[in-house]
């Protein structure tokens, strides 16, 4: 239990580290989080410091998610300490509750009065280690919102939605024996909710109209 629980907080660190901050500091010396539209996320810094750095942020904590489900799950030592009725064997189900972790560290991160961004990246790449061919195609499904819309949130709410849909398509309709597909369905399920919880600020302001576009052809300053 003590194991686990060191995995549990080695996690939540990891996911806290708060790259938006760090690097728009390093970049302009500024806290990202008093511009655009405050939030310490990856899409705030493609609108503030431009695609390029965007793109950096959204990488460095899709990293942070990745890292905690391949490196800090192996930490992992003995058995289970509750009974496992997943279809997981003990050290996967260990590794899904470290991704977990990241991503409650990154939407509440301890180095940043715990405000921190809203967990989209952090959640990719720990499920990109989970469920790769579902979360690339809800990675197509952001790419292909954003380079439509121009709203970074709103590929992001579509992507977070299309996961489960995705799953249950690809397991229902074309047969595709997912892993784990009745312990991750609901898990994604609710991430869905999630992510339009921590959206719900963008949400409000994409029915008003309110909503700022990305530009890729932003120079950076």
């Amino acid at each position: 239990m003590l194991n686990l629980i060191v995995i549990v907080i080695l996690s939540y660190l990891v996911g806290s580290i708060p790259s938006s901050i760090i690097v728009s500091k390093m970049v302009r010396g500024i806290d990202i989080r008093e511009h655009g539209s405050g939030n310490a996320g990856g899409s705030n810094v493609f609108r503030v410091l431009g695609w390029k750095y965007g793109i950096l942020v959204i990488f460095l904590d899709a990293l942070k998610g990745a890292l905690v489900v391949v490196l800090v799950a192996r930490l992992y030592l003995g058995s289970f300490p509750f009974p496992n009725a997943t279809p997981f064997d003990d050290f996967t189900l260990v590794q899904i509750i470290a991704g977990i972790s990241a991503v409650l560290g990154h939407i509440w991160t301890v180095f940043a009065d715990f405000k921190g961004g809203k967990g989209i990246a952090t959640a990719l790449g720990f499920l990109v280690t989970i469920i790769t061919v579902d979360m690339l195609l809800a990675l197509a499904v952001f790419g292909i919102v954003v380079l439509i819309s121009k709203y970074i949130s709103l590929g992001s709410l579509s992507a977070a939605v299309s996961i489960p849909l995705i799953m249950i398509i690809r397991e229902n309709v074309f047969g595709v024996d997912i892993t784990g597909y009745h312990t991750i369905l609901p898990f994604t399920v609710f991430l869905a909710f999630l992510v339009m919880y921590t959206h719900r600020a963008n949400i409000s302001r994409l029915l008003h109209g309110d909503e700022n576009r990305i530009s890729l052809s932003k120079k950076n300053k």
